[in-house]
């Protein structure tokens, strides 16, 4: 029994050790596992964790400005982890999503700006329609429009009898295109008949038909023949558009060199580039007309829109003082009298009406054709005008055109002693027929020098003022000189209209050399009384005294200088 009881105990014993044996398997497998749950809640825990904070991140960056972005990434950083159920309890309770307070400062400067935007066009309109308005407006209204000029009718000029014409304006045409109404197809053509009709460069005109711009001037004062025949041909060929043929003017003078150096000529345009032509160029002249059409943004003509007609006003005519004959006459003799005396600088002649001063002829030699100014006047220049330089040219130019008659001083010589016997009367120093008033011993001394008479070898003897004037006696007039003193001399000078320009009404005129006043002394005042100094140009005449001092072996005066500046 105790046996039996004995194994028993030990079978008991034996399966309680292997219990507690298996219960320690289990329990030690059960802590493996709670650990391992453990574990795994902590991984769970921290991803959510970092889920968070990456949300986190991207509500704070897309609320937040860009230059914040980086301050909170590094605040999140260095903090402790955040406490979400805080975090949510203060966004339930402001009612407010991150970020909607910088929203409100971005709205603000964003208002501002608009504003300011805002502000600054309507001040930019405002100074466009104010300022700048009335110029803009001029501008839009050359780009929308096409103008053609018509030229007026140039004034005619005749001479004193108010009959003859010495200048007039015949009708001409002139031909231009407008290319952006000409067809691709009918460039070549339409270059090919303008080339053809007027003798122009194909090339040339091809060129101004195929340009893109408004308007091209092809060929400027054409006679009406050759207008009519471009007509036919814009008929025949049925050219719409694109060829325009206006009504132009062309001076014309009748008699060619006629008082030429007086009347001058025009250029292309119509305008005075010479003599009366030049002076009264804006009372000859007259106002352009124009034709008007509105175009559109590439030049061509807008359908359905008729042309504005503007007619030019036609220039004054004007009547000269000038007598076609006398001129005529003067020209002729003047012109035989330098031929035959081989005057190789030329001459003139002026002839006046002494009752008014009107100047009835004033020729000049060599003249030239009016009908055609640019082409040379003398033999000697055609046969070598070809192979003259451009400079020489224009310098040949100017010389033909010049009126030597106004434009060039001179001596008077002992003319001028009639102004010294004028003023001697007015002052009554001297009388007209007095007998025995002068004696002219064949010189006279002044200021130490020695004075002589053109006929010093054989004296005048004993004259009137009248019989002095009659010799052209020196020393006479040098003792009225003398007399009248400089003070009084001048002012008869002025009274006389010697020491200013007279105001003839042509281009060019030059004043007189004169001495001032308190620069004459008793040598300078006896030559004014003899001859007036005077030059052709002031700028050559520095050794004028010294020079007409040898002219009339008068080198001996001791206070000649020669100092006329």
């Amino acid at each position: 029994m105790n046996e039996e009881n004995k194994k028993k105990f030990s079978n008991i014993k034996m399966q309680n050790k292997e219990r507690h044996i298996n219960n320690y398997a289990e329990s030690k497998n059960n802590r493996k596992s709670i650990k391992s749950n453990i574990e795994t809640q902590k991984d769970t825990k921290e991803k959510r964790r970092k889920t968070e904070r990456q949300k986190i991140k991207t509500k704070i960056e897309k609320n937040l400005k860009k230059q914040d972005v980086d301050k909170e990434i590094r605040k999140l950083k260095n903090k402790k982890p955040i406490n979400f159920n805080k975090l949510n309890k203060k966004n339930k309770s402001t009612n407010e999503p991150i970020g909607t307070l910088s929203k409100k400062k971005r709205m603000k400067w964003e208002m501002i700006i608009a504003i300011l935007i805002l502000f600054a066009l309507t001040c930019r309109i405002g100074f466009i329609q104010f300022v700048q308005g009335s110029e803009l407006q001029s501008m839009a209204y050359i780009q929308q429009t096409l103008d053609r000029s018509i030229n007026p009718k140039r004034g005619t000029i005749y001479d004193s009898t108010g009959k003859t014409i010495l200048a007039v304006s015949s009708t001409v045409e002139t031909v231009s295109v407008t290319p952006t109404n000409i067809a691709k197809e009918d460039r070549e053509k339409i270059a090919t008949a303008l080339a053809n009709i007027f003798s122009l460069d194909y090339e040339t005109v091809l060129k101004k038909v195929s340009k893109r711009s408004s308007i091209e001037t092809i060929v400027k004062k054409v006679d009406k023949e050759k207008a009519d025949e471009l007509r036919i041909w814009i008929q025949n060929n049925n050219i719409q558009n694109g060829i325009n043929i206006d009504e132009d003017t062309k001076r014309y003078y009748p008699f060619n060199n006629l008082a030429s150096q007086i009347i001058g000529f025009c250029g292309t345009d119509n305008q005075g580039l010479d003599g009366i032509e030049a002076l009264y160029d804006e009372t000859l002249k007259g106002s352009k007309g124009k034709i008007t059409k509105l175009r559109d943004a590439k030049g061509g003509d807008i359908g359905n829109t008729s042309e504005e007609y503007i007619e030019a006003i036609d220039g004054d005519d004007l009547i000269l003082t000038i007598d076609s004959t006398i001129q005529g006459i003067a020209e002729k003799y003047l012109k035989e009298a330098c031929i035959d005396n081989a005057c190789t600088d030329g001459g003139n002649i002026i002839i006046m009406n002494p009752k008014n001063g009107d100047i009835l002829a004033l020729a000049g030699y060599p003249n030239y054709n009016l009908n055609d100014p640019y082409s040379p006047n003398t033999e000697e220049l055609k046969n070598i005008w070809d192979s003259l330089p451009q400079a020489e040219k224009t310098r040949n130019l100017q010389a033909m055109w010049r009126n030597k008659a106004i434009s060039d001083t001179y001596e008077p010589g002992s003319t001028f002693k009639l102004v010294t016997a004028s003023a001697a009367l007015e002052e009554k120093i001297a009388e007209v027929d007095k007998e025995g008033e002068f004696c002219c011993t064949g010189a006279i001394e002044v200021a130490g020098v020695r004075m002589k008479c053109w006929r010093y070898y054989r004296p005048h003897g004993a004259e009137s003022l009248r019989q002095a004037l009659m010799n052209s006696c020196n020393p006479v007039f040098i003792g009225l000189g003398q007399k009248l003193g400089v003070s009084k001399y001048y002012q008869y000078l002025n009274k006389f209209g010697f020491l200013r320009k007279t105001g003839v009404d042509l281009p060019g005129e030059a004043g007189s050399i004169f001495l001032k006043e308190e620069k004459v002394g008793p040598v300078e005042l006896r030559n004014n009384c003899l001859w007036s100094k005077i030059r052709g140009n002031p700028n050559s005449n520095d050794n004028y005294g010294v020079n007409h001092c040898k002219r009339w072996n008068l080198c001996s005066a001791k206070n000649c200088k020669g100092n006329y500046r």
